[in-house]
């Protein structure tokens, strides 16, 4: 699999502007043959929405948008590794291609560790195979989240 860095970087960048709007700090983004064609943050706390997460964002999108050979080809780029919620939606959509900066382990020792099942254990599980790379360029994921979850109660995504 071909990661671009630019990419992830990109993801990193919308993490930011998410926690900026008042939402997690997570994003996301879909690109197709060295091409960004779909970006998403989350937006759980302005919509009121605990599966609004940047993926769940971005896949629901991308299934009204692309083809199903189109997703088939993407690779999805975001910020931290998908959740488990986030993983099913990235496999059923048909995805293929996921490349996450910070991993589930680090951002449980930010925000706490609830329903925490890395990725790659749930991809494992599925018929289809999913090509999964990551944890990378954690010290630049890390920085959107600095301060961002120590006084947060009821954390929910």
């Amino acid at each position: 699999m071909k990661i671009e860095e630019r990419f992830l970087r990109h993801a990193i960048e919308l993490s930011a502007s998410a926690r900026a709007r008042g939402n997690h700090p997570f994003g996301a983004l879909l690109s197709i043959e060295s091409e960004i064609v779909l970006t998403a943050e989350n937006t759980v706390n302005t919509e009121r929405n605990p599966t609004a997460h940047a993926e769940t964002n971005l896949i629901q999108e991308a299934v009204r948008k692309l083809k199903p050979e189109e997703l088939a080809r993407a690779t999805l780029y975001t910020s931290c590794e998908p959740c488990a919620m986030c993983t099913g939606a990235i496999y059923w959509s048909g995805v293929r291609r996921v490349v996450y900066a910070l991993s589930s382990t680090d951002l449980a020792r930010l925000a706490g560790g609830d329903f925490l099942i890395p990725c790659r254990e749930l991809f494992a599980r599925a018929l289809q195979p999913v090509e999964v790379a990551g944890p990378l360029l954690t010290e630049e994921a890390l920085k959107p989240h600095e301060g961002y979850w120590k006084n947060l109660t009821g954390w929910t995504g």
